[in-house]
């Protein structure tokens, strides 16, 4: 996925609130190790082949719950199909990043502007849309059980043993907890994240 409008990883102006300390410190805290590292790689590796399936799987969860198809609206309960694709193909690119990226700075600084483009100091000024003004935080921390389950089966597509699946889906799922933890932070008080 190249040349993705909006996706600005490495060349973001954002900086994250948090040192690449303060992340070795969070990696701790939800048990991110250097297994988890190689086990991610190589979920990455299974998952490039089924991205878009992927994202047919959270998009078709999205849009049968109207709740939640509309921070993709107008404000009026009329989607916006434009603003839905664009979002897609980040989306799509998440997953490798998730998988693929050294969690060094330029990864530290990123999930910082993803927590701004669902907070209302960003919110629809990456596509240029007229949509709702945020995404509620309770949905970025709801949405780490739907975004982790449903990749499992997708895991397992390779062949690889069920020990093997299990640990890609731990290291998924850990690295998920900790990127909302990250995109949490526009949402907090000043000097309490």
């Amino acid at each position: 996925m190249s040349a993705i409008p909006g996706y600005t990883y490495g060349v973001t102006e954002t900086r994250s609130p948090l040192t690449p300390a303060d992340l070795e410190h969070l990696k701790q805290a939800v048990l991110f190790g250097p297994d988890d590292e190689r086990y991610l790689r190589l979920a990455g590796e299974v998952l490039a082949d089924h991205i878009e399936e992927i994202l047919d799987v959270w998009y078709g969860f999205v849009g049968a719950h109207s709740h939640l198809l509309y921070y993709f609206t107008d404000g009026h309960g009329n989607p916006n199909a434009d603003y839905l694709a664009a979002v897609r193909r980040r989306f799509g690119q998440w997953i490798l990043d998730t998988c693929m990226r050294p969690y060094d700075q330029d990864w530290l600084n990123y999930q910082h502007e993803i927590g701004l483009r669902h907070h209302h100091s960003k919110k629809n000024r990456t596509d240029g849309v007229t949509s709702v003004p945020l995404v509620h935080h309770r949905y970025l921390v709801a949405f780490i059980y739907p975004i982790t389950a449903t990749i499992k089966p997708f895991l397992a597509r390779k062949g690889h043993s069920p020990e093997e699946v299990e640990k890609m889906h731990q290291a998924w799922f850990k690295a998920v907890v900790l990127q909302v933890a990250l995109w949490s932070a526009p949402y907090v008080h000043a000097g309490e994240f």
